[in-house]
């Protein structure tokens, strides 16, 4: 597995994670960014707040930013505090991000962090996923399929 590709094992600390994306979306092709954050950001995190529940990720100058993240003010912090929503830059290889924008642009996918987490050497990463938005049915489909898996096991554990 490449160095840059997201890693299976454990996460550290999980600071905020949009469960909402794997419902809206299908997801094709996932990696770990880093984040450019300020001081005061990283200590707000570290405290576990943050939201990334209605955010996403662009593409400006060749740069790739993440967009409406919420992270509070910190509340030890100064007059050097900084903006909660303020557009955060993503730290990607080159071709990670020219393989995302060309997805972007040509097969109409959009640019969904999964997560906000700290890895083992204590760095803000964020996990950024490629996602096709899906269609009512398909969402009704996905609600079915986990209302079964759910009664599934109720079945099992009753009878077992």
């Amino acid at each position: 597995m490449a160095r840059n590709e997201v890693n299976t094992g454990i996460k550290a600390k999980i600071v905020a994670e949009n469960r909402r994306a794997r419902y809206e979306y299908y997801i094709e092709d996932v990696v770990e960014a880093g984040i450019a954050l300020a001081g005061t950001e990283v200590k707000a995190l570290r405290g576990g707040e943050g939201s990334i529940a209605e955010s996403y990720a662009e593409l400006k100058d060749g740069q790739m930013w993440l967009v409406n993240a919420n992270i509070p003010e910190y509340k030890q912090g100064n007059r050097f505090n900084h903006e909660p929503k303020r557009p955060r830059k993503l730290l990607l290889h080159g071709r990670q991000i020219e393989k995302f924008h060309a997805a972007v642009t040509r097969q109409g996918m959009t640019l969904v962090p999964l997560m906000i987490y700290f890895n083992d050497r204590g760095r803000a990463k964020v996990e950024l996923a490629l996602g096709k938005g899906k269609k009512l049915h398909d969402k009704r489909e996905t609600e079915k399929a986990r209302d079964w898996k759910r009664e599934a096991g109720r079945l099992l554990r009753d009878r077992g």
